[in-house]
């Protein structure tokens, strides 16, 4: 799931930036949700501190309350994998943002050939996001991107016949087998179940009486067999 969090004062502006980033995605069949702000606010930056995973920041260089370089700079401070892209209607503020150590992608003018320069940049974050610790895989026409390590863990859901692949954020219910998905883990997963694989970083209590997992964000599951508990413990 990719996610891009874009700020920009002006709404008609914002509006089309939001436009172009759906035409994108979908034109790529990535599977996306575009957060916008009109400004840099309390909502903004709840959004920007939270769990989301595989974000891209289009961000507007000057509104009423704050820069836009301010803001990227408090964002690389605890983010340094995100993407950020910066549209602004002031060209000569192009010097000033590379003048800082920003790990930006891109500087892109709103009245200068935006749309295509917007869909360049996206298709160069898409890449830099794809060649981070992810599994990748396309189910239905939709693409899919996970962070390895925000998944808890893999189970099969016999009745719906779907894996269930649970992360921080969200439960993806696909069409792929357990077996194809658990060939794109690396040695961090350990099989539970027959039909559950956790991502052993993320576990920090198991319980053999109740035959509990507990994982660090607090969720508990009892998909823990005799069979597979000595690998587990």
């Amino acid at each position: 799931m990719i996610n891009v969090i874009i700020c920009d004062d002006n709404e008609k502006d914002r509006n089309n930036i939001k436009k172009m980033v759906k035409n994108f995605m979908d034109k790529n069949k990535k599977e996306c949700t575009v957060y916008a702000y009109p400004d840099y606010n309390k909502a903004f930056y709840e959004k920007a501190d939270s769990k989301l995973p595989f974000k891209i920041y289009l961000l507007d260089i000057e509104t009423p309350t704050r820069s836009g370089i301010d803001v990227a700079r408090d964002i690389r401070r605890k983010d340094i994998d995100s993407v950020i892209i910066f549209l602004t209607a002031h060209e000569e503020l192009g010097n000033v943002v590379l003048k800082n150590d920003l790990m930006f992608l891109s500087f892109i003018n709103k009245f200068d050939d935006c749309e295509n320069r917007l869909n360049i940049s996206l298709e160069k974050a898409l890449d830099l996001l794809n060649t981070k610790n992810t599994i990748r895989f396309t189910d239905r026409n939709i693409s899919y991107t996970i962070n390895i390590k925000d998944i808890l863990y893999i189970t099969k859901d016999s009745f719906e016949r779907k894996t269930i692949i649970k992360t921080d954020y969200a439960e993806f219910k696909v069409n792929l087998s357990l077996a194809s998905i658990v060939k794109m883990l690396d040695d961090r997963f350990v099989q539970t179940h027959r039909a559950c694989y956790i991502n052993s970083d993320r576990k920090v209590k198991i319980d053999r009486g109740s035959r509990t997992i507990t994982f660090d964000n607090g969720e508990i599951i009892d998909l823990l067999s005799d069979k597979y508990k000595k690998g587990v413990m």
